[in-house]
This record gives C-alpha cells, sequence and structure tokens, in this order.
C-alpha cells in the first residue's frame, strides 16, 4: 500500500478524536456508507493532514478492512511500516464499527466543510492508496466517442499505449501538445493512473 513518508511521527494521533462530532452521533445502518465516503474524501486532504492524523486514519482504516492486526512487526528497518503496525496494533480488539466512527470523525475534522450528505462531484476511482482510494480530478462523465472521432487525448485517456506510441513515433503528434485547457498527454496518463504509458 503506496503512502507518503513517514518520518517522526510519533503515536498515533488519538488527538484527532477530541473536538469532533461525537461519534454515537452517527446512525449505525448508514456507517459503512458513510465510512466509505470518507475514505474517497481523504486523498484530496492528504496535503492538509500530519502525519499523526495519517497514522491515526490508516491505522482505522486496517481495522475496518481487516480486523485485529495480527500480522508480524515490520523489520528494524522499515521506520514508515514499523509506524503504521505500531499505530494499527495500538487499536486492539477496537471494533470495526468503533474505528468507523472515529474515521468518518477525524476526515470531517479535517475538512469541516465536508458533507457526506451532499452528493459532490467524483472522479474516476483508479487505485488504493494510504488511507483510501485515490480519485481522478480530470475525470468527468465522458460519453463514448465513435473511433473516427477520437483525437490522440481520447486514446491517451483509454491507456492506448500501442495508437499513442505510434502517433508519436510517427512524428505527426508532438508529446508535448496541449488540449484546449493546456493539458499534456502526461498530465492525462498520470491522472488515470496509467503509469507505463
Amino acid at each position: 500500500m503506496a503512502s507518503p513518508p513517514l518520518s517522526a511521527a510519533g503515536g498515533s494521533g488519538g488527538e484527532l478524536s477530541s473536538g469532533s462530532e461525537p461519534a454515537a452521533a452517527l446512525p449505525a445502518r448508514d456507517l459503512p456508507a458513510l465510512f466509505e465516503q470518507a475514505a474517497e474524501r481523504l486523498p484530496s486532504l492528504l496535503p492538509a493532514a500530519s502525519k499523526e492524523q495519517l497514522l491515526y486514519l490508516y491505522a482505522r482504516y486496517k481495522q475496518v478492512k481487516l480486523g485485529t492486526c495480527n500480522t508480524p512487526k515490520p523489520s528494524f528497518f522499515d521506520f514508515e511500516g514499523k509506524q503504521k503496525w505500531e499505530a494499527w496494533k495500538a487499536l486492539g480488539d477496537t471494533s470495526p464499527h468503533q474505528a468507523m466512527q472515529e474515521y468518518i470523525a477525524a476526515v470531517k475534522k479535517l475538512d469541516p466543510s465536508w458533507n457526506p450528505q451532499t452528493p459532490e462531484k467524483r472522479g474516476k476511482e483508479s487505485k488504493t492508496v494510504f488511507g483510501g482510494p485515490v480519485i481522478s480530478s480530470l475525470y468527468q462523465e465522458e460519453e463514448i466517442i465513435r473511433e473516427e472521432d477520437k483525437n490522440i487525448f481520447d486514446y491517451c485517456r483509454e491507456n492506448n499505449i500501442d495508437y499513442v506510441t505510434k502517433a508519436i513515433q510517427s512524428k505527426k503528434v508532438d508529446v508535448n501538445v496541449t488540449d484546449e485547457e493546456g493539458r499534456a498527454l502526461l498530465h492525462w496518463a498520470c491522472d488515470r493512473g496509467h503509469k507505463e504509458l
């Protein structure tokens, strides 16, 4: 699971639960859906989160998804792995229900304007990273484009490596060409998570 580097983070960031909405205020039947919404919201909050907050969220995410930590402690030289493991292990037998409540409250504290009841424009989910799925910031609901109407950006968004490679090698397309909004092919490939492209 990829995550930002963690250097000197201490503890599990338990201070997040104080001052948040009361955990009991969340209806039990809606909790899994709210938890998933919070996990989808987290990637956009990563730049504002401290390492302690990320560890706090990571531990609760693992507790919900995998239960009590029963994996061996990472090696001495895996500093980040050890910090994550220790944060998760510190939760002990915390119930997934409680971990979901704490996770949701922590995301709400990171972004007080977030309202899980209000549908928000979401991008295309691609990969899961530290704390939840990554969301494309450029994705919009796109209509199906006929093959004859496609341009190089459409092939890039589709991850059609053969077509894009041939077009660039033929010198018919400049690798630095930008679309009408100033985005290059590399922007689209990165946004969609097309690592090989």
